[in-house]
């Protein structure tokens, strides 16, 4: 009888533990959250036009019901314009000039780190993202070809269609070392490096030949940027960070199963190479059709991910969306310093990120290691 009621209490003391870590991590998420409403609040009031944190919060509450209506649209010079008796100039600088920005930071803030969580879980490796996989680099070689070459394949949307082309070769190159080869996740992570650098030879190469304005668009591409978010970019990138995520988040729990190794991974009934596979493919999708759209961001996919395991553990289903939200703060927060730390130039955000996330991850590797994998 005693020994029932210890494993009855044993039992209680487990389940009110493993309550107290769920509360924990969700109150991580809703804090990060909170955090993301609050700084683009503060984002969307600077700039030349004076406007205060409580007339953002209520040009955008009024305004609202007004734009998703029956109103009249027209396009200029790349803004989209709402017509109404009563706009003012505050409406039209928070709607076409400064959300735009904030929010193409934001969603690719969550679409890189999403990607670079899932690629350190298949891969169980802390150093792989978009970045290390020559995802980045990829692109980068792309755009390149059609700045500098005028080599494209997608019409007027050649820079975008270019990187998202030649983004993906390194993933499947990876991909089929994986499925003929049986690579290992070391090997792997060798092979994405080895075909980064080879895109970023090439690069190089064309740059050196380029003319002054191919060179200046090439360098602020390569590095990375928000600033030509639009509201017609925004609307795709939503729509593909949505197609890809679900299913990496269906993916959690044979994550969660993988980390711990793929015999053990087996042994519970996952299908270790199809689930590797076929998560590499979303999360390099997903990686590519943000890095199309704003250039080569680093650091995102790879800080993410760690801080959040460091912070709320190594589950998954807690992990992946944490570190999406996170990673929209985090590059939310970069271009923020960007457009203000020696305005009113306005430095690329991916300058910000390497600035940001290099000391930011020797600090994490010093502190805790890899105690957290």
């Amino acid at each position: 009888m005693a020994e029932l009621n210890s494993n009855s209490v044993n039992r209680t003391v487990i389940r009110e533990s493993y309550k107290k870590f769920i509360v924990q991590k969700v109150l991580f998420i809703l804090g990060t959250l909170v955090t993301i409403f609050l700084v683009a609040g503060i984002a969307t009031t600077l700039g030349s036009f004076p406007i205060t944190v409580r007339e953002v919060y209520s040009i955008i509450w009024h305004t609202l019901p007004r734009i998703l209506g029956n109103i009249d649209i027209i396009r200029l010079e790349g803004f989209h314009y709402f017509l109404n008796e009563y706009l003012v100039m505050a409406e039209v600088v928070v709607w076409n000039m400064r959300l735009p920005r904030i929010v193409t930071a934001v969603l690719a803030g969550i679409g890189l780190a999403i990607s670079g969580t899932m690629m350190q879980g298949i891969l169980r490796n802390p150093l792989a993202s978009p970045f290390t996989l020559g995802i980045s680099a990829g692109a980068g070689f792309g755009a390149a070809l059609a700045i500098i070459l005028g080599f494209g394949v997608i019409g007027r949307y050649m820079i975008v269609g270019n990187a998202f082309l030649f983004s993906l070769i390194p993933a499947f190159i990876i991909m089929a070392l994986a499925k003929y080869r049986r690579a290992t996740p070391e090997t792997m992570i060798l092979a994405g490096i080895a075909i980064g650098s080879i895109f970023g030879a090439a690069t190089t190469f064309m740059m050196f030949f380029a003319d002054e304005d191919e060179l200046h668009e090439t360098v602020f591409w390569m590095v990375g940027d928000v600033g030509r978010g639009s509201w017609d970019i925004i609307g795709i990138m939503g729509i593909l960070i949505v197609l890809c995520a679900i299913p990496l988040i269906k993916k959690a729990w044979d994550l969660n199963a993988m980390v711990a190794g793929d015999e053990t991974a087996k042994s519970l009934g996952v299908n270790v190479e199809r689930i590797r596979i076929t998560t590499m493919i979303f999360a390099s999708l997903l990686a590519a059709s943000i890095v199309s759209f704003v250039g080569s961001i680093g650091f995102i996919g790879l800080v993410a991910p760690h801080v959040c395991r460091m912070v709320i553990g190594g589950d998954n289903r807690f992990v992946i969306p944490a570190s999406g939200i996170f990673g929209g703060v985090l590059l939310l927060t970069a271009d923020t310093l960007a457009r203000t730390i020696i305005a009113p130039v306005i430095l690329p955000v991916g300058i910000l990120t390497a600035f940001m996330g290099g000391p930011l991850f020797l600090y994490l590797l010093m502190r805790r290691g890899q105690e957290y994998w």
